[in-house]
C-alpha cells in the first residue's frame, strides 16, 4: 500500500472511531445482578477450594461493570483469587512491546520499514529483508525460538535469557517462508522486537513500557519481568494438572520478555483496553494503526493488527489477545463497537479463558450476535469416508482424522467436529474444516483456525513402509543451526528419535518416509539413488528443519539421554 494510500485508509479508521455511535449492551430486560449472576455461574467449574481458578473483569462504556475472583491464587497457602490478583499473562504482552515500537515510530527513532539489522546486526543475512513490521506482524517467516531450543536440547524448566535467544536466531541459515509472503504466529520476533527498544530508546523495555503506557494510564499493577526469581506481591501461582489428579506447580523461569513476560491485573488491563478507544497515551492515529489488520504481500488482510487479533466474533468486530506460558492461561478482548471489554486471566493449564470470555460476552450481547450454524447429522460411513492421514506440501505437517464414537476428530483429542454440511465442519468458535474430492478417494483438507486463509493438506496415500525396512533409518543426523546430533534407533520395535536432555520421539509411520510424533513430523530423505540421507523436522512454526545423516567417521561420542517436554510460550 502506498504511503497516500495508507494515510487515506488510516483517516478513514480514526474517523469511524470517533463517530459516536447507539450502544446496545445487552437486552433491556436483564438487571445488572442477572448478569452477574449469569456470569458467576460460567465459573462455577473453578469457583473452588480446591482448584486454580480465574480472575475476571467486566467494563461497559469505559466503566468497571463487575470484577470478581474464582479459585485459589495458591493452592499451597489457601490464600483465594480477587480482582486484585496479579498474573503472568503471556502472550498478551505483545500489544505493549508493539505499542512502544510505535511509539518510538511516531517520534521518528525508528521506521517500521526498517530492515532489522540495522538494529540487529547480529542476525543472519537470509537474503530478503525482514523488517521491523514484518516482525510485529508474523510475516517475517523466522523458525520459532522454543522450538529451536527444544531441539538444541533445553528443558522447558530451563532459565531462559534474551542472549540465549538471539545466540540461537544468529546460527539460523534459512526461513519458514520469504519475508511478507505468509503470516505464521511467531515469538522470536518479539524479543527481537524487545531489544529493538532497547536498543533504540536506550532503555529496556521493561523501564520504557512503565514510563511511556504503564505510568500514564494508572497501571500500578503491571510489569514487565526481566528477572523470574523477583517478589511480585499478590501474585498467583500457576498450576499444571497432574496425572495423579492433583495440581503442580507451573511457573515460568524465563528472563526474556517482549513476546511474553507480563504481570497485570484484570483492573489495569481494562484501563489499558480502553485506552485503545480513547487514546490518551499514543493519541487517536497511533491506536487506530495499531488495531488496523496487516495485509500480505498479494493484498489479503491477515487479521492480525500490532499485537492484536483483528476479527469478528458472531458478527461482531473485536480486537483481543489470548495468552499462554506455564500454568498461566489469559484472555483480553474487546467489542470496540459495542463498548465492552473482557478481562479473564486464569492461574490453571486445562482453563480456556478464550471460551469463558466468548460466553460472557453472550450474556452481554447475545441478542446483537448472529446466531451459529446448526450442525446437522452425518452417516457414520461418510464420517468414516474421511478419516485418514493428511499432509500439507507447503509445510510438512501432517494431520490425521479418526472417526471414533459417532463423530469426526483429530486423532486422540477430546473434541469433536461439529458436522455442518457438504464436508464442512465446526471446532469451537473460530475453526473450521471443509474436506473435498474432486476426484474419488483423492481428498483435500482445508482448515482456518486463527489467521484468514487455510492451511492446506492432502490425503497420504503412499503405503506404510515395511518393519524390516525401519532399520534403514537408523543413524546419527547433524542439525548445525541448533548444535546437536540426534540418533535414530530401533527401541522396544518402536523407531525412535533421541537426543540430549530430551525424551525420547517415538516415530510412527504415517506413509513412505513420513513419521509423526506427537505434534512433530520427522521426514526422511533420500540421495538419487535411493539411500537415506538426512532428515527434516517440521512443527507448526517451524518447517522442514534439515538433519544431515552422518558418516560413521563424522559420529561424535557424545552422550545421549533422556529429559523433558518442548519450551512452548503463547
Amino acid at each position: 500500500m502506498s504511503p497516500i494510500r495508507r494515510w487515506a485508509f488510516l483517516m478513514a479508521i480514526i474517523a469511524a472511531w470517533a463517530t459516536p455511535c447507539v450502544v446496545h449492551a445487552q437486552s433491556a430486560s436483564a438487571a445488572p445482578t442477572d448478569r452477574h449472576q449469569q456470569v458467576d455461574a460460567i465459573f462455577v467449574p473453578w469457583n473452588s477450594a480446591t482448584t486454580p481458578g480465574c480472575a475476571v473483569g467486566i467494563s461497559r462504556d469505559g466503566v468497571l461493570d463487575y470484577a470478581r475472583g474464582y479459585g485459589m491464587s495458591s493452592l499451597e497457602y489457601d490464600v483465594a483469587i480477587t480482582p486484585a490478583s496479579i498474573f503472568h499473562v503471556g502472550s498478551i504482552s505483545k500489544q505493549f512491546t508493539a505499542f512502544s515500537i510505535a511509539l518510538l515510530a511516531q517520534e521518528g527513532k525508528l521506521s517500521l520499514d526498517d530492515d532489522i539489522r540495522k538494529h540487529v546486526p547480529e542476525m543472519p543475512d537470509f537474503g530478503k529483508t525482514i523488517t521491523i513490521s514484518h516482525l510485529i506482524h508474523h510475516s517475517s517467516g523466522l523458525r520459532e525460538q522454543g522450538q529451536l531450543l527444544y531441539l538444541a536440547g533445553w528443558r522447558s524448566d530451563d532459565m531462559m535469557t534474551e542472549a540465549d535467544m538471539l545466540s540461537v536466531a544468529a546460527k539460523q541459515r534459512g526461513l519458514n517462508f520469504a519475508p511478507g509472503t505468509e503470516t505464521l504466529y511467531n515469538n522470536l520476533g518479539y524479543t527481537l522486537l524487545a531489544v529493538i527498544v532497547k536498543r533504540v530508546s536506550g532503555k529496556p523495555l521493561w523501564a520504557f513500557a512503565d514510563e511511556r503506557i504503564f505510568q500514564p494510564l494508572g497501571m500500578t499493577d503491571t510489569h514487565f519481568q526481566d528477572d523470574h526469581t523477583q517478589i511480585v506481591r499478590r501474585r498467583a501461582a500457576g498450576y499444571q494438572a497432574h496425572k495423579d489428579g492433583g495440581w503442580r506447580i507451573s511457573i515460568p523461569t524465563s528472563d526474556y520478555y517482549g513476546p511474553t513476560g507480563l504481570f497485570t491485573t484484570v483492573g489495569d488491563l481494562l484501563k489499558w483496553q480502553e485506552n485503545l478507544v480513547h487514546a490518551r497515551v499514543g493519541g487517536q492515529a497511533l491506536v487506530a494503526s495499531v488495531q488496523t489488520s496487516a495485509t500480505s504481500n498479494n493484498g489479503a488482510a491477515t487479521g492480525y493488527g500490532a499485537g492484536v487479533f483483528v476479527r469478528n466474533f458472531r458478527g461482531l468486530r473485536t480486537v483481543g489477545h489470548d495468552g499462554v506460558h506455564a500454568g498461566y492461561r489469559a484472555d483480553a478482548i474487546a467489542f470496540p463497537d459495542q463498548r465492552l471489554a473482557i478481562v479473564t486471566l486464569c492461574n490453571g493449564a486445562t482453563i480456556a479463558p478464550a471460551e469463558l470470555a466468548q460466553k460472557i460476552a453472550a450474556v452481554y450481547l447475545g441478542d446483537r450476535m448472529t446466531a451459529n450454524a446448526p450442525s446437522v447429522s452425518v452417516p457414520d460411513a461418510e464420517l468414516s469416508a474421511l478419516a485418514g492421514v493428511y499432509w500439507s506440501p507447503l509445510t510438512d505437517e501432517v494431520v490425521r482424522v479418526e472417526a471414533k464414537d459417532g463423530a469426526l476428530r483429530p486423532t486422540g483429542a477430546p473434541s469433536r467436529l461439529e458436522p455442518l454440511g457438504n464436508g464442512a465442519f465446526r471446532m469451537g468458535e473460530t475453526t473450521r474444516w471443509r474436506f473435498t474430492a474432486d476426484v474419488p478417494g483423492a481428498r483435500e483438507l482445508r482448515i482456518w483456525d486463527v489467521w484468514p486463509t487455510p492451511r492446506m493438506f492432502t490425503r497420504v496415500t503412499e503405503p506404510l513402509p515395511a518393519a524390516p525396512a525401519l532399520a534403514s533409518f537408523t543413524g546419527q543426523y547433524r542439525i548445525d543451526e541448533v548444535d546437536m546430533t540426534y540418533t535414530v534407533l530401533m527401541a522396544d520395535g518402536t523407531l525412535t528419535m533421541r537426543w540430549p536432555r530430551q525424551t525420547d520421539l517415538l516415530l510412527e509411520a504415517v506413509g513412505g518416509d513420513r513419521f509423526v510424533s506427537g505434534a512433530w513430523t520427522v521426514t526422511f530423505t533420500r540421495t538419487a539413488s535411493g539411500v537415506v540421507d538426512g532428515l527434516t523436522i517440521t512443527a507448526r512454526r517451524l518447517r522442514r528443519l534439515r538433519a544431515e545423516r552422518l558418516t560413521t567417521a563424522q559420529t561424535p561420542t557424545r552422550r545421549v539421554g533422556t529429559g523433558a517436554s518442548e519450551i512452548h510460550a503463547r
